[in-house]
């Protein structure tokens, strides 16, 4: 199981529960000292590949890294990705373009770096974190646009290749607290509540492909 985005949050509970349900992980991002860390933690079915998803070449080579790693390539966690301040007077245009570049070019260099491995074994499960703000407009915010964009490539990637036995799934978060954010987010959701979703959409029998989770905090009003 590759994941991008692994070296915290999200991506780094992921790797700790898949860990738990026997699977070895490919744990991908910028940060190589944390990494490394979770990948010690998580002991020899964990290896850590220093991955900037913005980069087709470095996309190419997580894929290769698995791959001589561990022989076999059956999931793809495309998690990587940050926000901005609502506004479109807010923020830096570079940190728009930063944000654009991570959220919606990364996850679909992911989706090409791994469909073309899954085509060839015709299997493999595709998972996208898009967003609640995936689903719905949010005042003043790109980043909610990137991850509308999120949204539709998952499910464009499911019919692409909804005659073959690849499984595609949106990972939809509502307010979770993660260093996604600057302050403490108070009645959100944890990273590992997220890493159980995703856990869910992989434990199901072959026939069953889950397409889209959607998951809240009990208390979030939209």
């Amino acid at each position: 199981m590759v994941i991008t985005g692994a070296s915290s949050g999200i991506g780094a509970a992921t790797a700790r529960r898949a860990v738990e349900f026997g699977h070895r992980v490919v744990l991908a991002a910028r940060s190589e000292d944390r990494l490394e860390g979770l990948a010690g933690e998580l002991g020899d079915g964990a290896l850590a590949v220093r991955c900037d998803v913005t980069s087709w070449d470095d996309q190419q080579q997580l894929v290769a890294a698995t791959l001589e790693r561990f022989g076999r390539m059956d999931v793809f966690f495309a998690n990587a990705g940050f926000g901005a301040r609502r506004g479109f007077l807010e923020e830096t245009v570079e940190h728009w373009q930063a944000m654009i570049d991570t959220n919606v070019l990364g996850a679909a260099l992911s989706i090409r770096a791994a469909l073309g491995h899954f085509r060839e074994q015709n299997a493999g499960h595709m998972l996208l974190t898009s967003s609640v703000a995936g689903r719905r407009v949010l005042a003043g915010s790109l980043y909610s646009a990137t991850k509308w964009a999120v949204t539709a490539m998952g499910e464009a990637l499911r019919q692409e290749v909804a005659e073959t036995d690849i499984k595609v799934t949106l990972i939809e978060p509502g307010m979770v607290d993660t260093p996604f954010f600057d302050n403490p987010v108070s009645n959100a959701l944890e990273p590992d509540d997220i890493a159980r979703a995703v856990m869910f959409a992989l434990t199901q029998p072959a026939h069953v492909d889950v397409n889209e989770v959607l998951v809240r905090p009990i208390h979030q009003p939209t």
